[in-house]
């Protein structure tokens, strides 16, 4: 029991376990947004305010290809959301909080008989096959 107590108090599992209820809760949101305001703002300018009612029967099977059409489009503006909302803003923090890269000795040189870039460790050029001084 001790070590199964150790494992569950480890951070990565806490960290996971807040992280995929901060998701669901966030995705719920997202969903609200998409179906509240976006798939109807959509339907005011395109005629159709959900796509849910598009549906048709074959030998008395109903077929609903709305509903698939509402998921799709929900998943494409939830990514879009996260992606513009999140990654982007992140992405930029995290360049920002980045060091510059400091200037480091140069990885190549010129070969003197082709004047083709090798490598520093190199002994024989690739493109000329000249004898490289180490």
């Amino acid at each position: 029991m001790d070590g199964f107590r150790k494992f569950l108090m480890r951070g990565n599992v806490v960290d996971l376990s807040v992280a995929v209820v901060m998701g669901a809760a966030f995705g719920a949101v997202v969903t609200a947004v998409v179906t509240g305001l976006v798939t109807p703002l959509i339907g005011a300018f395109g005629g159709l305010p959900d796509f849910a009612a598009w549906r048709f029967t074959i030998n008395g099977s109903t077929f609903q290809p709305g509903l698939v059409v509402n998921s799709l489009f929900s998943f494409v503006v939830v990514a879009a959301v996260i992606y513009w909302l999140i990654v982007m803003p992140a992405n930029r923090l995290a360049d920002s909080l980045r060091p510059p890269p400091a200037p480091g000795a140069p990885t190549t040189k010129a070969c003197p008989e082709c004047l083709s870039t090798v490598p520093l460790g190199a002994r024989r050029c690739a493109h000329c096959t000249s004898q490289l001084a180490v």
